[in-house]
């Protein structure tokens, strides 16, 4: 008999009583174990007695990915350093890399969290999970693997390793789940393809970490492998990692787990709530995390919150599909542009495959010009392009109120990669 990972208290009402304890037991444990938090804490005048209610916590100050950073290497640490047993770190390129400590209570919570997801995805224990994404000092790799031997199904540990490797083991392993970037899974389904396998593997679900993805990704991986179910999970390094919520069966947005953090969406300019349902920044604060809590971290993500009930029948919250980074948006000639946006016109034109890229230069005159990228589907004739074209260039300026000039290339010509697509290259900068 199989195990549920889901909580036993879901209702609002119960949701926001475990949510008020771990609040408080979080703000007194970073209060009391991290000089960090103590002095932040005693900056704006809050101590772990006055946390009454769930509306307190808009009296507590933010930590933003620069004061991980600048906190390095141990930054955020409230228990000593013989409780730690295990550390991972951001893959950012710039500056410093994110370090964050975990024990091994922070270690069996991410595994139950991560576990649900696989619950989530009705995923079953004879199932067999092949994992594509990175191992090392990022938490993608053994996330995905800690969450499937929690959750009882079988692992097949490959990580980003080389198509040749992951089609013979999705043909000889008969692996039904595959977990990796939406930037992978649509590298692995075309090569698929090119070898004629769709009918000698047992492919029927994906599971999308890391990276934002467009409908129309979607629609490439599910028509060229024939998968059931291609779901979108979400985390990060600083809480955890992958693994705090899926997409359901339903995909009608990411269930997340509220009994381990608070999310709260605020508007990335005033740092105020938005309205329900409308867009802004995920702030998260955990509830139960030992090692190296969060109090309102900024993760510069995305979304807006789900208020209706899911058809799935799942009470646990949702949130839409990332959008996209606050800190992602580029400025062409005055408008604030984010690339979810363009993923979304492109979506609705037909004929276009998902491969994109955005280039931005600067003329002699001081002019600002966009070029766009785009792979056909098909092979078309000259016309049919000039028709692709024209299509991309009016919606491009009807949505996002832009003018860009539109390239039409044969199906394959943009870069594949085992992680993350680069879709904006802003040589601005190189040319002025």
């Amino acid at each position: 008999m199989s195990i549920s990972f889901m909580p036993a208290r879901t209702s609002g009402e119960d949701l926001e009583a475990l949510q008020l304890q771990g609040l408080k037991w979080t703000v007194a444990h970073a209060y009391n174990n991290s000089p960090f938090y103590r002095k932040r804490l005693d900056e704006v005048g809050v101590s772990p007695d006055q946390i009454r209610t769930l509306d307190d916590l808009r009296r507590l100050p933010f930590v933003t990915a620069h004061d991980l950073q600048s906190d390095y290497p141990f930054p955020l640490k409230s228990v000593p350093f013989e409780k730690i047993v295990r550390i991972h770190a951001s893959s950012g390129t710039t500056g410093k890399r994110k370090v964050l400590c975990y024990t091994q209570k922070d270690i069996d919570d991410w595994a139950t969290m991560f576990a649900r997801c696989y619950e989530m995805a009705q995923i079953s224990q004879t199932d067999r999970v092949q994992i594509a994404v990175g191992y090392g000092l990022w938490t993608a790799g053994v996330g995905f693997q800690l969450g499937c031997e929690r959750f009882g199904a079988l692992a097949v540990p490959v990580g980003p390793a080389n198509t040749e490797i992951h089609c013979q083991l999705l043909e000889d392993m008969q692996s039904n789940v595959f977990c990796a970037t939406a930037s992978m899974a649509l590298l692995i389904a075309e090569e698929i393809e090119r070898r004629g396998l769709k009918d000698r593997i047992a492919l029927k679900k994906f599971i999308f970490g890391a990276e934002r993805h467009s409908r129309k990704m979607r629609q490439r991986i599910q028509e060229i492998t024939g998968a059931e179910h291609l779901f979108d999970i979400t985390g990060l390094t600083e809480l955890y990692g992958p693994g705090m919520g899926l997409e359901c069966i339903a995909h009608e947005g990411v269930h997340y787990w509220a009994d381990y953090y608070i999310l709260e969406i605020l508007d990335p300019e005033t740092l105020e709530p938005v309205r329900p349902g409308e867009i802004g920044e995920m702030v998260v604060t955990s509830l139960r995390k030992e090692a190296a809590p969060l109090i309102r971290y900024r993760t510069r993500d995305l979304t807006r919150l789900i208020p209706e009930p899911c058809s799935c029948g799942n009470p646990l919250p949702r949130h839409d599909h990332l959008m996209g980074r606050s800190d992602d948006m580029f400025i062409f000639r005055a408008v604030n542009i984010y690339p979810g946006q363009i993923d979304h016109v492109l979506s609705q034109i037909p004929g276009l495959g998902s491969e994109y890229q955005v280039h931005l230069n600067r003329r002699e005159d001081g002019r600002d010009v966009m070029l766009l990228k785009v792979e056909r589907l098909y092979d078309d004739s000259p016309d049919v392009d000039k028709q692709l074209a024209d299509a991309i260039i009016s919606e491009i300026r009807e949505q996002i109120l832009v003018r860009t000039r539109v390239e039409v290339l044969d199906y394959g010509t943009l870069p594949r990669t085992e992680r993350k697509s680069k879709r904006v290259f802003d040589h601005r900068s190189m040319e002025s």
